[in-house]
Order: C-alpha cells, then structure tokens, then sequence
C-alpha cells in the first residue's frame, strides 16, 4: 500500500577546543492504508572547531554522524483484524440465560416468601383470637360436645342391650323347639325300628301261612281225586 514517511529533528551543539557536546530531539511519523504509528528516535551529532550553534532541519538521511534511517517492518502497517470467538459468545449466551433462570427462581422464591408471611399472619390472627376467647369458651364446648356423644353411646347401649335381651329370649325359646323336635324325632326313629321289626315277624307268618295254605291245597286235590276214584269204582 501507500505509505508515508516523515522526519523531523532538531539537535544543539557547543564545543570548545577540539570538543564537542551534542543532544538532539527527532521524530518519525509512518502513515499507512489502514493505520498510523509514532516512533521517537533521538540522535546527536558533533562538529570541530570552537564556537557555538545550533541547527535544525527537516529530510532524509544525508548528514553525517546524525539520523541514520530506520527500516520499517510490512508487518506493522498491516491493518489488525480482531476476529470474535464463537465459543466465547455462546458462553455469554448462556451466562445470560442462566442469569434470566436465576432471576426466576429468585422472584419465585420472593413470592413464595411473601405468600408464607401472610399465611403467618393469619394464622398469627386465629391464634390471637383463640387467646382472647380464653380457656373456658373452647373447653366449655368441647365438653357439651363430649357430653352429647356419651350420651348417644348410651342410648344406643341401653338399646342393644334391649335387643340383647329379646334376642336371649328367642334364643331360648328355639332351644326348647329344637330340644322338642329332637325328643319328637327320637320317638319317630324307635317307631319306625318297631314297626320293621314287626313287620318282618308278620311277614314270617304270612310266609308260614301261604306254606300252609298250599299244602293244605295239595291235600284237598289229593283227597277230590281220591274220592272221585272212589265214586267211580263204587257206580
């Protein structure tokens, strides 16, 4: 690119004798495409002879023992690109996102907060209530409530024990029936056992009696035959 150089110096010098004393004061601008840079430089050169003077210029090199030139480096004139990491501007997105999350949870935790001093204050109101009311008001009613509540256990005591009663009873009385129908069968059961032994005894008579009745039958054909054999021999 297009670059400029520029010099400027200014230097002093007093001598006496073959001597010489010198100090000087220079400067070198560069301007360049893309950037300017300032360096200072100092040098000094001296003079023979006697006498006192001064000297002041502007230019290039081309005084003996004074500013000698200075080589510029290309690099320095070019123009800096600063690139922006991604890694860094996704680590700051997430900085803030977690900031906003934070952010959140610390208002929902303010709320929260809040939400419990007022649950504490009014549970604060009951109870400073409740004081006020005194031992004896609660007390007194959970006695007429208590009372109330014996008093229906009782009632329903003395009716089951009614019932309970009433039940025996009945209880009773089913035992007498059963005790009744047992002695009832009883009876049934040695009826019966009369009855087939009876049964079978006149059944051993009838068998005795049908024996009898066919050999009686036997007889009496036997003797019609003989008679009628004898009627006949007889005619």
């Amino acid at each position: 690119g297009r670059s400029r150089i520029s010099y400027s110096s200014y230097s002093s010098s007093r001598g006496g004798g073959g001597g010489g004393h010198c100090g000087g004061f220079s400067s070198r601008s560069l301007h360049g495409m893309g950037g300017s840079r300032g360096i200072a430089v100092g040098g000094c050169y001296g003079g023979g002879g006697g006498g006192m003077g001064g000297m002041g210029g502007f230019g290039g090199p081309g005084f003996p023992g004074g500013i000698q030139p200075v080589q510029v480096d290309p690099s320095l004139l070019r123009p800096v690109h600063v690139e922006i990491d991604p890694q860094i501007q996704q680590v700051k997105n997430q900085e803030k996102e977690q900031i906003k999350t934070l952010n959140n949870q610390f208002a929902s935790f303010i709320d929260k907060v809040r939400f419990l001093e007022q649950q504490n204050k009014v549970l604060s109101t009951k109870w400073e209530l409740l004081q006020q009311q005194g031992p004896s008001g609660p007390r007194k009613n959970l006695d007429v409530i208590f009372e109330n509540y014996i008093q229906n256990l009782r009632r329903r005591l003395e009716s089951l024990l009614g019932q309970r009663g009433q039940l025996e009873s009945e209880l009773q009385n089913m035992r007498q029936y059963v005790e009744e129908f047992k002695s009832k069968y009883e009876e049934e059961i040695n009826r019966r056992t009369a009855a087939e032994n009876e049964f079978v005894v006149l059944k051993k008579d009838v068998d005795c009696a049908y024996m009898t009745k066919v050999e009686l039958e036997a007889k009496v054909g036997a003797l019609t035959d003989e008679i009628n054999f004898l009627r006949c021999i007889y005619e």
